[in-house]
């Protein structure tokens, strides 16, 4: 996912969340939830309400409570060099796994973090995707 379109998700306002074409959740720098949009609700099948306001790490997704998810969004924030962040993740859901691709963006300005989540076939499609783009 080209970081120009995860800005342009950022400039739209919270209230039309819902058009983005991949899931996003937006959360603050401990990982409250702050928004979450219905794309991300049809693939994780979790309702915005029961969502909203918790933690993402903790009460919403543990699977991601890893180094590999978790800590790696640690280590980026705490970075300064770097706005996005993208790597291949397996999401263990209850109702099945997918392979999705990560997207950590920054807005330091707003304390918030958007985490964008695009369902992918495979790692492999995914990665010559992003090497087209």
């Amino acid at each position: 996912m080209s970081s120009e379109r995860l800005y342009r998700a950022f400039d739209i306002p919270l209230e039309r969340i819902d058009e983005l074409p991949f899931g996003a959740i937006v959360v603050d720098d401990v990982g409250t939830i702050l928004a979450y949009n219905e794309y991300e609700t049809k693939l994780s099948h979790l309702e915005r309400e029961r969502v909203l306001g918790k933690n993402f790490f903790r009460d919403v997704a543990p699977c991601t409570a890893v180094q590999a998810f978790e800590g790696r969004m640690r280590t980026f924030l705490r970075s300064n060099d770097r706005v996005s962040e993208t790597f291949d993740y397996f999401f263990a859901f209850a109702h099945g796994a997918t392979n999705v691709a990560i997207t950590f963006l920054r807005l330091p300005e707003k304390g918030q973090t958007l985490i964008a989540v695009e369902r992918v076939d495979s790692v492999a499609e995914y990665r010559y995707a992003d090497a087209d783009s």
